[in-house]
Order: C-alpha cells, then structure tokens, then sequence
C-alpha cells in the first residue's frame, strides 16, 4: 500500500490540470502538499478541491514563476521553512505554446516555451536536489510528454523542450541514484485537460470537439485519458513503493505512441 502519511510534496502547475490531479491523489493518502502556481486564484481553487476531498489534509500554496530561478529558490526555501524537508517534487508546470511549422515558429514564441518547459524543469530539479542529496533520499517525478519521445507536428517549441527534459531526467538519475534519490519522466498522451483543450481549438477552432473525437479515434484505447489517471501514477512513482525505478520515461497515452 502507498502511505503518504508525514510525506511533504511540491507540485508546480498545481493550479489545475495534472498538477492538481496528483494533488488530489497524494492528499488523500496523508501526504502534505505545497503547490506552486503562477496564477494564485487558480491555486486557491486546488486547495478548495483538495480540501473538499481529504478535509485533514495540509494544503500550502505559493504563487511563483518557475522561469524565475530566485522565485524557484524561494518556493524550496518555503517548503523547508515550512515542513524542513522534501520528500518528493512533482516538476510539472509547462505550456504548450503556439501551434505552427518549423520555418514559421515564432523565435520569441520557442524561447518562451523553453523557458517555462525545460528551463523551469532545470531550475526546480536544481534547488530540490540539492536538499534531497544531503537528506540521502528523495523522489522527482518530471512531466515531459509523448512529444518528447517522438515528434509532434507544428510544434517545435513544445517537442524540443519535452525532448530535453527526458534527457535532463536521464542524466539527473544517472548522477544521484547513489544518493537515495530516484528520477523519472512521465509522458503523458492525450488526457483532457485545459491544455489538451486549448490545442484542440488552435487547431480545430470551434470544431475542437469533433477534432478530440476524430483524434482520439486512432487510440488504441478510443478515448481521452483522464488527469486522475496521471495523478494516481505521479502518487506511485513519488512513494516508497517505487524506490527502484530510476531514470524511466513513462508513457500514460492508451498505447497510442507504440502505434507508429
């Protein structure tokens, strides 16, 4: 069994999507949470759904930019001012990003997509594995994506910065597995959530939810994933239950990456 009983996480995006799946997932099994977020309302409202769900859970926000390395510095420093220690760090927040061919992709457009879904990555594994190398133990779990182990069309910013944050995840738990600290990748398909939803009207405009059912017509599966279900594998791979999985990348898509 999976026990989060005195286990403290931090989660960036926990203002919605996946970030407040795993959320969810890790309160109700006694883990105590500090979420960050850029968008404070949106973090309130993680804190009300949790609470609505484990009413003893505990339950810290902090608004942050995680482009921002002193701001990634002070949602750590919080944690451990709060909690002193880390247990686990679901490394998450990322965007999508405008949808568009190589040739014509915005240079401000990749470099902002980078910035918040690799650079963001770096900076959080930075500060936290600091921590968790001297306590001599520790879990992180980064959100990279199927666009990050094969190509995703139109979408250069978003497949190059996924691609390097399962090469950061690689090398990391390459590097600390000696010190009690597993590293893993999760590559999420298409689950719905508000990002997934914004992709689908960029392309598809007010015909998104014809194009999701067209899409997700070549599942395996026939169908979208849900956030819980990420959630509860963030859950298990943040636990002691998964100590020895290290340097894995793993996909939760219905199969629909091994279809090509």
């Amino acid at each position: 069994m999976i026990n989060y009983q005195d286990k403290v996480i931090i989660i960036t995006g926990g203002g919605s999507g996946l970030g407040r799946a795993a959320a969810d997932s890790i309160a109700a099994q006694g883990g105590k949470l500090v979420l960050v977020d850029m968008n404070k309302e949106s973090l309130e409202e993680s804190r009300k759904a949790i609470l609505a769900h484990s009413t003893d859970a505990s339950v810290e926000i902090v608004e942050a930019n995680v482009t921002d390395e002193e701001q990634v510095k002070n949602y750590v420093q919080f944690t451990l001012d709060t909690f002193g220690k880390i247990d686990g760090f679901f490394n998450n927040a990322g965007i999508e990003g405008k949808q568009n061919l190589t040739e014509e992709y915005g240079s401000a457009e990749f470099e902002k997509v980078v910035s918040v879904n690799l650079n963001g990555v770096f900076y959080g594994m930075k500060r936290v594995l600091k921590v968790m190398k001297e306590q001599g133990y520790g879990s992180i779990v980064n959100t990279a994506s199927v666009g990050g182990i094969r190509g995703v069309g139109n979408q250069s910013g978003y497949a190059a910065s996924k691609h390097g944050v399962v090469g950061l995840t690689r090398n990391s738990a390459i590097e600390y597995g000696q010190y009690g600290v597993s590293i893993n990748a999760i590559a999420p398909g298409a689950i719905m959530t508000p990002m997934v939803e914004g992709s689908l009207k960029q392309m598809a405009g007010d015909d998104w939810e014809a194009a999701g059912k067209e899409f997700v017509s070549v599942n395996p599966m026939k169908r979208f994933g849900k956030p819980e279900e990420v959630g509860n594998l963030v859950a298990f791979l943040l636990s002691d239950a998964a100590k020895f999985i290290n340097a894995s990348v793993i996909p939760i898509d219905g199969g629909q990456s091994y279809k090509y």
